[in-house]
């Protein structure tokens, strides 16, 4: 039908007022789930490059036996291994003019505020893909120029574990924990290859609970034969096709899924032997004004502290797409 004539219209109308929701949408994800994993354990750096201590025992000894009477063979004592990681500071800011702080911006208290939250979140985000990375330790000071032009950093996960390391064709650990490890050729996830990784933690006395993978390496999991013989009761309106339990002769393992690590790398960890350490934990600061504009700076001084890195498995040099059906 034809428009009425001379009705006005919202074309014509110049004082509407605007509709703006307060509801803002993001959903980019900020999960951190190595760092919730391992978040019960941090402890206090007091300075940016800190020890720990790793001991071992003795091999068992099947002929320990002495005859009635013996004479005491006093035994060397074994000394403990001592080892480290630098603390990395890592930041982000924002800087919201004075004007835009006055106004009302629709879904927001403040917009400083706002931005504050956005940039902790960022924080998080990039704190749990340096610390599970394969990332060398760097002391930032080669040279005397070098600490105004390269930082500390901190040593990753990936970089940490070495002796239950199972790398693809070609792969191999780095020489000392300042040198970068070497990939290898990407082969699939088998369940041979996680149960031998297993194996490997539990002969060297760990016994790791959590699995931390990518997502097409997790699929590759869910399709593992195993499932053959499972029997779950669900609801008949699902469709149950997942694992996130893995019984295996080693124990129970939980399979979770990480965004921020190498999707190549699935880690198998126990958390009560790995924790963050913060020389500074996360702080927020005002920066001083050069002008109708206020600058904030979210700043935190952190590391990881592998316990003792035989407690853990890494497979290496996985195939991150997803099986075929």
């Amino acid at each position: 039908m034809a428009k009425i004539a001379a009705a006005y219209s919202t074309r014509d109308a110049k004082a509407n007022r605007e509709d703006l929701s307060d509801l803002i949408s993001n959903i980019d994800p900020t999960e951190t789930p190595v760092m919730t994993l391992i978040s019960g354990g941090s402890r206090n750096a007091s300075n940016i490059n800190f020890d720990w201590q790793v001991d071992h025992l003795k091999p068992v000894d099947n002929d320990n036996a002495e005859v009635e009477g013996f004479e005491v063979r006093r035994q060397r004592a074994n000394p403990t291994i001592r080892v480290a990681n630098t603390c990395q500071i890592s930041t982000k800011n924002a800087t919201v003019t004075g004007s835009q702080e006055k106004s009302n911006p629709a879904g927001k208290r403040s917009e400083m505020a706002y931005q504050m939250a956005l940039r902790s979140r960022e924080l998080k985000i990039d704190m749990e893909s340096i610390l599970t990375s394969k990332q060398p330790r760097y002391l930032g000071f080669d040279s005397p120029t070098d600490e105004e032009t390269k930082p500390r950093r901190l040593r990753g996960l990936e970089h940490w574990l070495q002796t239950n390391a199972m790398y693809g064709s070609g792969g191999a650990n780095a020489t000392d924990e300042f040198s970068q490890l070497t990939d290898g050729t990407q082969r699939d996830l088998t369940e041979t290859l996680l149960v031998d990784g297993l194996q490997r933690a539990w002969d060297n006395g760990g016994s790791p609970s959590q699995c931390m993978v990518g997502a097409g390496v997790k699929r590759r999991i869910s399709k593992f034969t195993g499932r053959e013989n499972s029997r779950q009761a669900v609801d008949k309106d699902t469709v149950n096709n997942t694992v996130s339990i893995y019984a295996s002769d080693f124990g129970d393992i939980t399979v979770k899924l990480s965004r921020w690590q190498r999707a190549r790398t699935a880690f198998i960890l126990d958390p009560s032997r790995i924790r963050l350490a913060y020389f500074r934990r996360p702080q927020q600061k005002p920066l001083a004004k050069v002008g109708d504009a206020e600058t904030r700076l979210i700043l935190v001084e952190y590391s990881l502290q592998v316990d003792n890195e035989a407690a853990h498995v890494k497979i290496a040099d996985l195939t991150t797409s997803a099986p075929s059906a």
